[in-house]
Formats: C-alpha cells, structure tokens, sequence
C-alpha cells in the first residue's frame, strides 16, 4: 500500500495524474510537462516533494557520525549552512545522496531521498553504534514544498517577514511563513532556476499551499509534478539516486569529487583515494543527440564499430533545447569532452555527442 502525502487530496482535486514513485501516491503531472516546465525556468512553480526523508541527528557526537559517514566536509558548515554530500557505502558505491543542514552546534537536520528513507536510517544507525549521536526519523510528519523559478522568491516574501535576499543559496532560516511557526525556509532546489524549500508539520501542508498559490498567482504560478521535476534536473545536470547514481557507482566516476573531502577520516577514504590516484576507467557524461531522437534509461552506449561502451542512466528531450539530452557512464577514451559516442535506440545506433555540462 503506498503512502501519501499530506496534500494528496489537494493534487486529486487539482486533477494531478497521480503515479506510484518510491512508495507513495506522487502527482506526476497537472497541466503538462512541458507548461510546468517552462512556468519553472520563466516564472514560477510549486511542487509537492513531501515524500522525501528528514532526520535529525543531535548530541556531542553528531558532527563526528556525520563526518564519517559522509564524503563532505561536516567541519565546514556554520549555523544556517546546507552542504550536499553522499553516503558511501563501504564497498565504493553510494547509499544515497542528501543534504546536510546544520541548524545550531550538535543539532543537525538531514534530507535523503524517498526510496531510501529504511536503508539510510539503517546506515545511519549502524554507524551510530560507535559514535552514539541522537538520531529521529521525522519523515512520516514533515512536509516539504518547494517554491522554484526566478519568481519564487517575489511570491515567497509576501507571506513571510524573513529577509529572503538575505539567505545566500544552500543557506537556511527558521521564520513564519503564512502564520505558520518554525517553518525550515532553505534556499535549495532541484530545478537550477533559482528558489526555496520550505520543510514543515503535516498539519499546516494544504493552508501553506494554499497561501503560495495565492501568494503566485500573479507571476503565473502553477502546481509541478514529477515528471516537469525530471526533466527540469536533467537539464541541469543534477544527479538522480537510482539512475545516475547508486550502490555500484562511485562518487568520483559520478562526477561527485567535489563533494569527496580527502582531508577527513570517512568511510571509504582509501579506497577512493586510490581510485582518485588511479583515475576512473568509466565516468558519468552529459550527451546530446545529434539526430532527432530520445535516449532513455538502460539504453546501451556504442563506439562508431558499435562496441558497447557504457549505458545511458537518464535521458529526455530537453524542452527548452528541443534536442534529445541524457547522462550516461561511459568508458575511458570516450567520456572526453566532444567525443563522438552513438545510443542504440530499437536496434539503430544513432550519433550523440558528449557535452559540459550542464545543458542549459
């Protein structure tokens, strides 16, 4: 039985198409991918992403937990700061990538991904069994809204006292939003058009989302689904958990070193260490098609003699490029800049171009 958040009735009534994702009833749509998507990159849109995972971890020993159990450096965050990091998995892949805020002086608060909400708890608290930080799991009564586009911040500060301009990206407040205490006010996003997430109790979900519809209305604010979410991170070059990245993908072939902080103890050091030494023999590359064609998930990378040489891992048609986009792992020479790599879609190798990243 899947969960639901605590605004599926109000994506029922807005007519969302309502799709199972990670275990919850998730609107993958309303209006369209492609109106949703471009009212986030020229305006301003608001998404449903409560089925995400919240932990707190608290005490003496929660930077040190942190610190070893993440690939970035914990040390380096001040009140009010968020860092994206990842947790390597002991064996070179990735449990999952997330978000660390740090609120005070041992107290953190920690965002991970829907899918993985057991298995990072889990991680965290075999982990923990050394360090004895305390950890909650408030995941099942916090609600997440994001306000994302270049008139986000405009719709957002009618309803709230706290100075946006003055909360520098991957920055947080806690203030009132709409009458609503102890509101997480966090400029962060998964859209790269700029914005804030707002974490908050179950309780105040549908009067917060009502308030910002309203709040938007005259910047053409629209309800996001899923699907505008995908593509709007895919144009970014932002990585997904279960595509891009996963228990048997490093962050260094992922393209996640800046995230991997060798000046710290952690799990997986020396092997990634090496592997940094050593370089990768595969990386996680931006490509773009160059025939009108699509690349999806799974499909297989080929040289110009057809041998295979990596997978695609996410692939669209970039709406705001039109031409068909994707991230894939691919196998050293070719995940140079500008190398000539072909995808085989239904059996035809179609010619595609690795490109920087990202793609808008």
């Amino acid at each position: 039985m899947d969960k639901k958040t605590a605004l599926y009735n109000k994506h029922v009534s807005l007519g969302a198409k309502m799709v199972p994702f990670a275990g919850f009833e998730m609107p993958v749509q309303y209006s369209g991918v492609t109106e949703e998507h471009f009212a986030v990159r020229e305006k301003v849109g608001i998404f449903d992403v409560s089925h995400m995972g919240q932990f707190y971890v608290e005490g003496p020993e929660a930077k040190n937990l942190l610190q070893f159990i993440t690939s970035n450096n914990v040390e380096k965050l001040t009140n009010g700061q968020a860092q994206y990091s990842c947790l390597p998995n002991g064996k070179g892949g990735i449990v999952d990538d997330l978000i660390v805020y740090k609120m005070i002086d041992e107290k953190y608060f920690v965002v991970v991904n829907a899918s993985n909400i057991e298995k990072d708890w889990n991680h965290f608290s075999h982990y923990n069994e050394k360090f004895g930080a305390q950890l909650s799991n408030i995941s099942d009564e916090t609600s997440l809204i994001a306000i994302q586009g270049p008139k986000a911040v405009e719709t957002l500060q009618k309803l709230t006292d706290t100075n946006l301009s003055e909360i520098p990206y991957y920055h947080f407040t806690v203030g009132t939003v709409a009458g609503v205490e102890n509101v997480i006010i966090s400029n962060t996003g998964y859209t790269g058009s700029g914005g804030f997430e707002i974490y908050f109790g179950n309780e105040n979900a549908e009067k917060l989302w009502d308030e910002l519809t309203k709040a938007g209305e005259e910047f053409g604010l629209i309800p996001c689904g899923l699907a505008s979410r995908d593509t709007l991170r895919l144009e970014k070059g932002f990585c997904l958990y279960g595509n891009d990245i996963d228990d048997t993908t490093s962050p260094l072939e992922a393209g996640l070193g800046w995230i991997t902080k060798f000046d710290k103890e952690f799990v997986d050091k020396e092997f990634l260490l090496k592997q940094k030494e050593e370089g990768v023999s595969r990386k996680l590359v931006g490509f773009e098609m160059q025939e009108k064609a699509i690349p999806r998930h799974d499909y297989l990378v080929v040289d110009a003699e057809g041998n295979e040489i990596g997978k695609v891992t996410s692939g669209t048609m970039s709406p705001l490029k039109k031409v068909g986009i994707g991230l894939a792992y691919v196998a050293k020479p070719y995940f140079k800049l500008d190398s000539e790599i072909f995808i085989q879609i239904r059996n035809k190798n179609i010619h595609a171009k690795v490109v920087k990243l990202p793609f808008v």
